[in-house]
């Protein structure tokens, strides 16, 4: 009993002086708060130093790391919490709602961020002969799991490359395998096996997704989506609601919904015509959905933003 005990306290030491060193690069490299790129291919780091009210995005294929702070992330009624004992995989795009939930200006919140490639990670589930999901196997396509010391020292170790980017081009690869092969054999590993076969009812929700992303601006006409995806339309909505836990009809809400929002904000639309571009007929129906989705009409929603900014 006591060598157990002795062991798990090296583990949690080591898993906090881990965490501390991720934290300390990620704070060398972020010179505001935001989301910055690394030199390392599909490495980025974000920081902020203010907890947030609830904003609204679109998660990527990705693992997230929170070595300092905490943050909530909720898909539709669905709420993911993770911090420096949990990480979050993403194994589709998802329309969500983010909130920086612990974090000031003497300890932000610091988040690793890596794309998921499913490429490699089919690739690599061939080579180690992983056992494949069952066909009707169908998981959410976002998790959270517990930080183990096994995933956090690869992630570690990719980070320390920005210090030698001489090695970079040859240690990065070597890396990312070892991080995909730690997440594929541990707690949350099916989410990606399943988004990674070719020609599972995840891989082609996959495609049904990309197709959304490429029309949304486009009546929805599910017996073309259903034909991107291969799929019949009962099934398209059996396995979408499952991986996105939304309709292909909400998932397109929230896409139409957050493009006409960067419009507005970025580029200086009016609710009208920025309503407009994403396919929108009825100005009354754009303003009331993106009330329902952002919590106030868009001059309001925007008047908030461009205050806050």
């Amino acid at each position: 009993m006591a060598i157990e005990g002795n062991s798990s306290t090296v583990t949690a030491r080591a898993l906090a002086s881990a965490q501390r060193e991720l934290a300390a690069i990620i704070e060398r490299y972020c010179d505001d708060d935001g989301m910055f790129e690394t030199a390392v291919p599909g490495l980025s780091f974000f920081r902020s130093s203010t907890t947030s009210t609830p904003s609204c995005g679109v998660y990527r294929s990705v693992l997230a790391l929170i070595p300092q702070g905490a943050k909530r992330v909720t898909l539709v009624d669905e709420t993911y919490e993770y911090g420096c004992d949990r990480y979050l995989v993403t194994s589709v795009d998802l329309p969500v709602v983010a909130q920086v939930t612990q974090a000031s200006v003497q300890a932000p919140m610091l988040c690793f961020v890596f794309e998921l490639d499913p490429r490699k990670i089919r690739d690599l589930m061939g080579e180690l002969a992983l056992p494949k999901p069952p066909p009707v196997t169908m998981t959410r396509g976002m998790a959270v799991s517990e930080l183990s010391l096994a995933v956090l020292d690869p992630a570690l170790r990719l980070a320390r490359l920005l210090d030698s980017p001489q090695d970079i081009a040859v240690l990065a690869p070597l890396l990312e395998r070892e991080l995909l092969y730690r997440l594929l054999t541990g707690a949350r590993g099916m989410h990606l096996r399943n988004i990674a076969l070719a020609d599972s009812h995840s891989q082609r929700i996959a495609q049904a997704i990309d197709w959304l992303k490429d029309n949304f601006h486009k009546p929805l006409s599910i017996d073309e989506l259903a034909g991107a995806a291969n799929m019949s339309k009962s099934s398209l909505h059996q396995h979408f609601k499952a991986l996105t836990a939304m309709s292909p009809l909400q998932y397109q809400k929230h896409l139409r919904l957050q493009e006409a929002r960067r419009l507005m904000l970025v580029d200086m639309h009016d609710a009208a015509s920025a309503g407009h571009r994403v396919g929108y007929e009825s100005p009354s129906q754009f303003s009331r959905e993106y009330r329902r989705l952002f919590g106030a009409p868009p001059l309001k929603d925007m008047a908030r933003l461009r205050q806050s900014a």
